[in-house]
């Protein structure tokens, strides 16, 4: 073990993975610079003052980053819920913002205190992926607008459509070209900056594309948009008993719900991303989604943007070597301090900058080369994926992830009904056999089949589902329905029905002649369980290894059978 994997782990004294102070207050520092850009360009794509965005980047440091759960995972306002929250903030006004979030955040707290945490763990991956791409696509649409100093039309499909118009409008305007030109340079530069040589690439991409821009924008005849920035504290908005009183609107109830299970899965899911990027202490998810709620209480009761763990702050601070919490701890310290003592620079970073950071946030959510993937690992999973997506984008959030939780259960109901179903037909009897997990999504095939054995015209019917491995109430029930009414039209019924094996040599149950009563039992009472009853000498041996019980009709064969 290397001094590197020591130092993840916990001392003999159980205290805990050791502290390399400057390390932490480095890593602190970096996760800084990675956060400032982005914390103010959510608030901006959210359609609430920027220094909501810095507020809860403090909450997400000082309140979430001190908190146990998770050791390296970094959390603030976030890209993915911007979308969100700006219709939220449409909708509702941004004064109902703060009790939407609080709610959320109590909600967070109730969950992870009857640990229901890893609950969240359950969601199908493509489902997953379908929201962060249905969150990632409209982000990048939207943000295109302000990139160009324009306004977004307001849905994704009409800032799709709006596009062409966008582009027409921007090559019209020198100083919308310049900002696009800004949007656009930030963009590359987010995207080839790790490539760049020795220790210049450990510089956050945004940072230099904000100096860049605020260069840019300080140059004479330059005229675009810059973020205003006021006063940190006067921007705190305490929810009053007005707020409180939206609690009885069913939208609101709705919103809170919406921004819990959003929150809460994105949070957990990038714990679970974080958790593959180190070695050191793994997530406690329960402790974790506690954090979450507590950052988020006080994000609501400040009036702020809610709060979630971000993927790209939270590997900032695994790549700058970060081994415990102090480094998310310290860096919302800075963040804070920044704000209040240097509000002057904010002023002069570039709206476009901040736009084209958000772009590519929207194009790592949207992950354009997992749809291939998944097509390649799995068609069901690429369609669940696929329809979640487009669901997202065409109506909203909430109902793109039912739709997808709703297709995703779906499909792995019709996969785990895989049954075969086998009918042929020997001189005097009609033969089913079945195969595999008989629910009731396979009723219409079941029925179909035993429906064609019934018309085939034989004086004897044998069903054998020895080799179904479950089968369901309903598929049962219509069997035993099935069996009893062709005994009542007089036919021969053999059923062969799944269950325990028999062990070989065991002693021989009561002779078939006892099981003579149970031929009129009336239609649609159940079965009875009974075992294979030998009717020769030696061994009693089941029909199968799986059989629980075979029920044999015992009535002598017709006459004009007699005789084959």
């Amino acid at each position: 073990m290397d001094k590197t994997d020591r130092a993840a782990r916990s001392d003999k004294n159980g205290k805990g993975p050791k502290v390399d102070l400057a390390t932490e207050i480095t890593a602190s520092l970096v996760v800084f610079l990675v956060a400032l850009p982005l914390c103010i360009g959510v608030a901006v794509a959210s359609g609430v003052p920027a220094e909501l965005g810095i507020i809860s980047g403090v909450i997400g440091g000082l309140v979430v980053g001190a908190a146990r759960g998770s050791t390296l995972q970094v959390s603030g306002p976030a890209a993915g819920l911007a979308a969100l929250v700006a219709e939220t903030v449409l909708e509702y006004g941004v004064a109902m913002l703060g009790v939407i979030v609080l709610g959320s955040g109590i909600l967070q707290i109730v969950l992870g205190l009857v640990r229901l945490g890893r609950i969240f763990q359950a969601i199908s991956l493509a489902v997953v992926q379908g929201m962060l791409a249905g969150i990632g696509l409209p982000l990048m649409f939207s943000q295109l607008y302000p990139m160009s100093d324009s306004k977004a039309p307001g849905t994704p499909i009409e800032n799709m459509a709006g596009l062409p118009g966008l582009i027409a409008d921007t090559f019209a305007n020198p100083q919308a070209l310049i900002a696009a030109g800004l949007g656009v340079v930030t963009i590359v530069l987010s995207f080839l900056w790790k490539k760049m040589p020795g220790p210049v690439k450990k510089i956050p991409a945004a940072l230099v594309a904000v100096g860049i821009g605020i260069g840019v924008a300080s140059l004479p005849g330059v005229d675009v948009k810059t973020l205003q920035v006021g006063n940190l504290l006067a921007s705190v908005d305490v929810p009053g008993p007005t707020e409180f009183a939206g609690l009885a609107d069913v939208g609101i109830i709705t919103a809170i719900l919406t921004f819990t299970v959003i929150a809460s899965a994105e949070s957990l899911f990038t714990a679970a991303a974080v958790d593959r990027m180190h070695s050191g202490p793994r997530t406690r998810y329960n402790p974790e989604l506690i954090a979450q709620g507590a950052g988020n209480t006080v994000a609501g009761l400040l009036g702020a943007l809610p709060i979630t763990a971000v993927v790209a702050r939270s590997s900032a601070n695994v790549q700058a070597g970060a081994k415990t919490r102090l480094s998310r701890t310290l860096h919302g310290l800075w963040l804070l301090a920044f704000a209040l003592l240097l509000p002057q620079v904010l002023a002069l970073i570039p709206i476009a900058v901040l736009a084209g950071v958000l772009v590519h946030s929207g194009w790592k959510l949207f992950a354009p080369e997992e749809f291939p993937k998944m097509w390649r690992q799995d068609r069901g999973e690429f369609a669940v994926m696929t329809l979640t997506t487009l669901v997202i984008v065409a109506t909203a959030l909430l109902e793109g992830v039912l739709f997808g939780l709703a297709a995703g259960i779906v499909l792995a109901a019709l996969r785990m009904s895989q049954t075969v179903i086998k009918q042929h037909l020997e001189e005097d009897t009609a033969k089913v056999v079945m195969a595999g997990n008989a629910t009731f999504l396979r009723l219409p095939q079941l029925i179909e089949a035993l429906e064609a054995a019934a018309e085939a015209g034989k004086p004897r019917i044998r069903l054998d589902l020895t080799g179904v491995t479950h089968l369901d109430h309903a598929c049962r029930n219509q069997v035993e329905e099935f069996v009893a009414q062709q005994r009542g039209f007089g036919l021969r019924v053999e059923l062969l029905m799944p269950g325990p094996a028999k062990p070989v040599g065991e002693a021989a149950p009561a002779p078939v002649a006892d099981l003579a009563d149970e031929w009129d039992r009336p239609a649609g009472t159940g079965l009875p369980r009974r075992p294979y009853a030998s009717t020769g000498a030696g061994p009693t041996q089941g029909p199968g290894p799986t059989a629980e019980w075979f029920y044999l009709d015992t009535r002598p064969m017709p006459e004009e059978y007699a005789s084959r």
